[in-house]
């Protein structure tokens, strides 16, 4: 069945089963450190809360009878077996054994996702899900990876960057006219080290960002669909946009994971160009022999099916009512994406504060927690974490901007800090009472923008803060205790 190989694409193969594999590390180290504050049975949004009250068939997952000892059994197993495919080990079997690897990932994470909740309300979960899924039919290293599954691998960019595109062009008129970006970097969730130098190019230039930026999701997309040649330069453009977007900030693992599905594009051909003028030569592949019949009815079937799925996010693409970041079945295939349709203009932050003075007044002291990725003290550069994803932190942006659901998790978390809980201080970065309870808690907000140079220079502060007032006043354990 020769129409079933792509013999040509082995690097492209290599290159996206582990680097998929490399996220799902990234998502499993996340899912030990994390979930059991967030999620576990005393975190801040219990899960045996959760599935009491939602059915099996709206959120199928091995964690529905929970325990956090099984949540660190699964998170544990599937960062082993995440490690293995980095490595190549279930590669060199069956071209059955790389395939029950990623099934066997896609079913872990799929059962995190989905009792996850707000928390893993994020596009690039779904995306996860979907690109391990697909992985999963490449086959081993002794048969040639099949070209339907390639195409879908493909058609995923294209929904990818396409839907991010249109998203954009639909909503929010600053992208129409080429004003986003004079407010994006320094606005956006979690800024990076050098958001605030993008922040500060001039705006003739963010105009050519954004423009580049419609270029790039707009008409490149479309370019990934022709095999050869034309799909390798279109590919390599989606990785340098992608790159640019590491470096102004902190997206989790989207963009790697992107850059890593764009390389399904490249074949064997360019990679031998681009490599032979630095005197690298690719190993030359041995003719694969006929792939086992099971092995291509697997396959057929599996791209059938996704082929079927399709149709969903394809008139999602089309509707002038675009949905971003959508799931159309409970397993995350063949999902809709998109990013930023609304780009906020000015930046709100959230402050928690404790004291343990015996009166909250206006003679308390109160000192301020400090997170690991979002902007708090003002002389503090921002970090680079992506591809590692801060839930809580992510968590807190959502709250600025307004959202009700985030206040689910919030109310409780001021409860874990009156009580010093020790798992949920270990989400932040600074323990002002260094372990000890306060007496009391309060949330303030304030408008964050980036210092101007000359403000840099003057006092070594990084942005500016102005205080905007209380979200939630002062608050101890007996007034919390009344409210319930």
């Amino acid at each position: 069945m020769e129409w079933f190989d792509a013999e040509g694409y082995t690097v492209a193969r290599a290159a996206v089963q582990r680097g998929v594999a490399a996220v799902y590390v990234v998502a499993f180290v996340a899912v030990l450190r994390q979930f059991r504050p967030l999620l576990g049975e005393h975190g801040l949004l219990p899960v045996p809360s959760f599935v009491a009250r939602v059915p099996w068939r709206s959120s199928p997952s091995l964690l529905r009878r929970y325990s956090d000892r099984r949540l660190v059994v699964l998170g544990w197993v599937g960062l082993a077996v995440a490690v293995s495919l980095v490595v190549g080990l279930p590669q060199r079997g069956s071209w059955w054994v790389p395939t029950v690897a990623f099934l066997v990932l896609w079913v872990l994470y799929l059962s995190v996702v989905n009792v996850g909740q707000v928390f893993y309300g994020f596009g690039w979960e779904s995306l996860l899900l979907e690109a391990g899924f697909l992985v999963a039919f490449l086959g081993s290293d002794d048969v040639a990876p099949p070209i339907t599954v390639l195409v879908l691998l493909w058609w995923l960019v294209f929904r990818l960057e396409l839907g991010a595109g249109l998203i954009k062009w639909r909503g929010d008129p600053a992208w129409r006219d080429l004003t986003a970006l004079s407010y994006h970097h320094e606005t956006q969730p979690m800024p990076g080290p050098l958001s605030r130098l993008f922040h500060l190019l001039p705006r003739p230039l963010h105009r050519v960002e954004v423009a580049a930026n419609h270029v790039a999701q707009l008409v490149v997309p479309w370019f990934l669909l022709v095999p050869g040649r034309v799909a390798a330069i279109a590919a390599a453009v989606v990785v340098v946009t992608q790159l640019w977007l590491v470096l102004s900030g902190n997206f989790a693992w989207l963009n790697w994971l992107t850059i890593v599905l764009a390389l399904s594009a490249i074949d064997d051909a360019s990679w031998a160009a681009v490599l032979r003028p630095f005197g690298v030569d690719l190993p030359s592949t041995p003719p694969a022999r006929d792939e086992p019949v099971a092995y291509v009815v697997v396959a057929l079937a599996v791209s059938a099916l996704c082929v079927v799925l399709s149709w969903w996010p394809l008139r999602n693409l089309v509707s002038k009512h675009q949905r971003m970041n959508a799931s159309f079945n409970v397993w995350h295939l063949i999902n809709a994406y998109g990013a930023f349709g609304t780009i906020t203009r000015q930046r709100t932050e959230v402050a928690v504060e404790g004291t343990r003075d015996a009166d909250p007044g206006p003679g308390a002291r109160w000192e301020e927690y400090g997170f690991h990725g979002k902007p708090g003290d003002v002389r503090r550069l921002p970090r680079q974490f992506a591809p590692y994803h801060l839930r809580l932190d992510w968590g807190m942006w959502f709250l600025a901007l307004g959202s009700s659901a985030q206040l689910r998790w919030f109310v409780p978390f001021l409860v874990k800090l009156l009580e010093a809980d020790r798992a949920t201080l270990r989400l932040l970065r600074h323990d002002p009472f260094d372990g000890e309870p306060p007496r009391w808690v309060r949330a303030r907000t304030y408008r964050y923008r980036f210092a101007r140079p000359d403000e840099h220079r003057a006092t070594g502060e990084r942005w500016v803060r102005e205080d905007t007032g209380v979200m939630i006043d002062a608050l101890d354990l007996a007034t919390l205790a009344r409210r319930r």
